[in-house]
C-alpha cells in the first residue's frame, strides 16, 4: 500500500518543530450553497465545473477505461494533484506528483509562482508528467508506473519557456512541445510568444535533434495575437493537431486549433478559430462563465470526444474567490476534420448530459455542486485528507493527527502568512461564492500563541480570525492583510473557555465572522466584512492564477 502524504513527510523530515506547545483542532467543516447548483440535477446529467475551486490548467490522459487528470498548484504543497475517473465527471484524488520535500522546494517563492501547467501522458506502462518550476529550475520530467505514486525525482530539461507537453507518435518517436521565446528571441510586440517542438528520446529521457517553431505568435501573426501557450499535440486520421490557448488566461482567453501532416509542420490554422472562448460575451451577467481556455481534448468512454478546460465564475464586476476551475464539454468534429468545443456566441452550460458509461465512478469526496464536507481528523495513523494544502515545502513536521488521536495538532511557528516560508497552516480550496466554514479548537495556553481560521488569497491578501490567551481569559481578533502588512480590525475579550468554535459565513463578497463556546448561540464579531481582499482581482492577479483557500492556522505572535 502506498504510504500517506503525512507518513512520507514524517519520514522525510530531519527535525521536528519544537517551539510552543501544539494547538489542538477538533474538527473542520465546509458547506457550499451557490444558487447555480441549487436545482436538482436531472438524471443522466452532470454539473460544471467538474472540479470547483482552484483547479486550473487541467491536463488529462486515458489508459483503457481509466482517465487521469492533473492541475497546476503553483507554490502550494503537495503539488500537482492526480485524479482518477471512469466517466469524466466524478473524480477521486489518488495522490500528488510532488509529495516529497526532497523532490522540490517552493520556499522563498510567491504563492502564484513555482508549478505552472503540468501535462500527463501514458506510454508503454509508464506515466509521464512534464511541468515548469517557474523561478526554481525551469522545465522538468517525472515518471511513475502507478499514477497514485510514488513519482520519480525530477529530471531537469534544458530548454526555454513554459507549458511543456509530450506526444508519443505511432511510429515510436516522441515529441516535446512548449511555449517559448519568439524567433531569434526578438518579440514583435508585448505578449508575442511561439510554440516550439523538439524530439524526445524516451529511453534516455532527454531532448535530441533540432528545436523548431511550429506556431509563431498564434493563429494570425498580422493581428498580433498574445500568449500562445498550453500546447497539446495529438494525431487523428493522419493529421497532427496542435491545440493551444491564446489571448492570455484572463477574460480574453480562447482555444485555437492548427493541423499538419507532419509533427514538425507546417501547421495551418482553422479558418473558424477559436474553437472555444467567452471573450465576446458579457461576463457581468448572473452566472456568467469567463476566461475559458487551456483545453485538453480526449476521446471519452462513450466514443464522443470531450474537452477539459479552465474557466472562472465571477461573483460581481470580475471579483471571484474560487480562481480558475476545471470544466468539461463535449466536442464535435466537423465534416472536414476540425474539432469544435463550443460554437461562437454560446455560453458554457452548467448542466448537460453526461458521458454514457457502463459503470460510473465513485466520488467519495464531493468536488462539484453544493455539498458539506467535514473533517473530524480521525481517519487514523498520520493520514491527512488529500485535499489539504500547505504553503510551500515543509522542512520539519509541525502537525500531528495522533497527539492526541482524533485531532489535528499544529505546532505554532514564527513563519507567518505574509512571509515566503512554510507557516503552520492547512488550507482547503474555497469552491463556492456562498459558503459556510467553521472549526473547533482548544486555545493555546501560552499568551504568545494565536490560533484560528485563516482565509488566504496570497501573501498580502488574507483574513486571520483567531484567539489567544490573556491574563484574565481570551482575546478574539480579526486581522486583515489588504495589500500590505496585516492589521487587527477588531478584537474582543472573552472569558476563559476550554474550547472555542469559529465560523465564517460568506455570501458572495460579504462575510460574517462569528464565534461560540459551549455549543451556545453564534455571536458575530464582525458582520458584513468585505471579502474582496481575498479575491484574485483585489490581489492584483487579473489572471486569477490561484483561488482562495481556508483552514486552520497557528502562529507565534510577534
Amino acid at each position: 500500500m502506498k504510504p500517506s502524504l503525512a507518513a512520507m513527510l514524517l519520514a522525510a523530515a530531519t527535525t521536528t518543530a519544537a517551539f510552543s506547545a501544539p494547538v489542538r483542532f477538533d474538527w473542520f467543516e465546509y458547506t457550499g450553497r451557490d444558487d447555480v447548483f441549487a436545482a436538482p440535477l436531472p438524471a443522466g446529467h452532470f454539473r460544471n465545473p467538474i472540479l470547483t475551486g482552484f483547479y486550473p490548467d487541467p491536463a488529462i490522459c486515458r489508459v483503457g477505461a481509466d482517465y487521469y487528470l492533473i492541475n497546476s498548484t503553483f507554490s502550494y504543497f503537495p503539488g500537482i494533484p492526480v485524479f482518477h475517473s471512469r466517466d469524466l465527471v466524478n473524480w477521486t484524488q489518488i495522490g500528488n506528483v510532488i509529495d516529497r520535500p526532497s523532490q522540490m522546494d517552493f520556499n522563498g517563492k510567491r504563492i502564484t509562482r513555482s508549478l505552472f501547467a503540468p501535462t500527463i501522458k501514458y506510454h508503454d506502462g509508464v506515466f509521464y508528467v512534464v511541468c515548469t518550476h517557474v523561478d526554481g529550475g525551469g522545465n522538468f520530467l517525472v515518471t511513475a508506473t502507478d499514477p497514485a505514486g510514488p513519482w520519480s525525482d525530477p529530471i531537469w530539461l534544458p530548454f526555454d519557456g513554459i507549458d511543456p507537453s509530450l506526444f508519443f507518435d505511432d511510429d515510436g518517436r516522441a515529441w516535446m512541445v512548449n511555449n517559448g521565446n519568439p524567433p531569434e528571441n526578438k518579440p514583435l510586440y508585448q505578449g508575442h510568444r511561439a510554440i516550439w517542438i523538439q524530439e524526445f528520446d524516451v529511453a534516455k529521457k532527454q531532448l535530441v535533434g533540432p528545436r523548431s517553431i511550429v506556431v509563431n505568435g498564434g493563429v494570425d501573426l498580422s493581428k498580433q495575437p498574445v500568449w500562445i501557450e498550453g500546447p497539446h499535440l495529438f494525431k487523428k486520421d493522419g493529421w497532427y493537431y496542435i491545440c493551444c490557448a491564446e489571448g492570455g488566461t484572463s477574460i480574453n482567453h480562447s482555444q485555437v486549433i492548427l493541423r499538419s501532416k507532419s509533427p514538425t509542420g507546417p501547421f495551418v490554422p482553422w479558418e473558424k478559430n477559436p474553437i472555444l472562448t467567452q471573450r465576446d460575451l458579457d461576463g457581468t451577467v448572473p452566472q456568467a462563465v469567463t476566461a475559458t481556455g487551456h483545453a485538453n481534448l480526449i476521446e471519452g468512454p462513450d466514443g464522443q470526444w470531450w474537452a477539459v478546460f479552465l474557466a472562472c465564475r465571477p461573483i460581481k464586476d470580475g471579483y471571484q474567490t474560487t480562481g480558475r476551475e476545471t470544466f468539461l464539454l463535449p466536442m464535435k468534429w466537423t465534416d472536414d476534420g476540425w474539432p469544435l468545443i463550443l460554437p461562437p456566441g454560446e455560453r458554457v452550460p452548467y448542466t448537460l448530459p453526461a458521458p454514457k458509461v457502463a459503470v460510473a465512478s465513485p466520488a467519495p469526496v464531493p468536488l462539484s455542486g453544493n455539498f458539506t464536507w467535514r473533517d473530524e481528523f480521525d481517519s487514523g495513523a498520520a493520514r491527512l485528507a488529500p485535499l489539504w494544502l500547505m504553503l510551500r515545502t515543509p522542512k520539519e513536521t509541525w502537525w500531528s493527527l495522533t497527539d492526541p488521536q482524533g485531532s489535528l495538532s499544529l505546532t505554532p511557528r514564527g513563519e507567518t502568512l505574509d512571509g515566503l516560508g512554510n507557516p503552520a497552516f492547512f488550507g482547503r480550496r474555497i469552491q463556492h461564492a456562498k459558503f459556510d466554514t467553521s472549526l473547533s479548537l482548544v486555545p493555546a495556553q501560552a499568551g504568545d500563541v494565536s490560533a484560528g481560521l485563516a482565509l488566504v488569497q496570497n501573501e498580502q491578501h488574507f483574513y486571520y480570525f483567531a484567539v489567544r490567551r490573556a491574563a484574565e481569559g481570551l482575546v478574539l481578533f480579526l486581522e486583515l492583510a489588504d495589500g500590505g502588512k496585516p492589521a487587527v480590525l477588531v478584537s474582543k475579550s472573552l472569558p476563559a473557555a476550554e474550547s472555542l468554535e469559529l465560523r465564517l459565513v460568506a455570501d458572495d463578497l460579504s462575510g460574517t465572522f462569528a464565534y461560540r463556546t459551549g455549543g451556545g448561540e453564534w455571536q458575530p464579531l464582525v458582520a458584513g466584512a468585505d471579502l474582496k481582499p481575498i479575491t484574485a482581482k483585489a490581489a492584483g492577479d487579473g489572471m486569477h492564477f490561484t483561488g482562495a483557500v481556508v483552514g486552520p492556522h497557528a502562529r507565534i505572535e510577534p
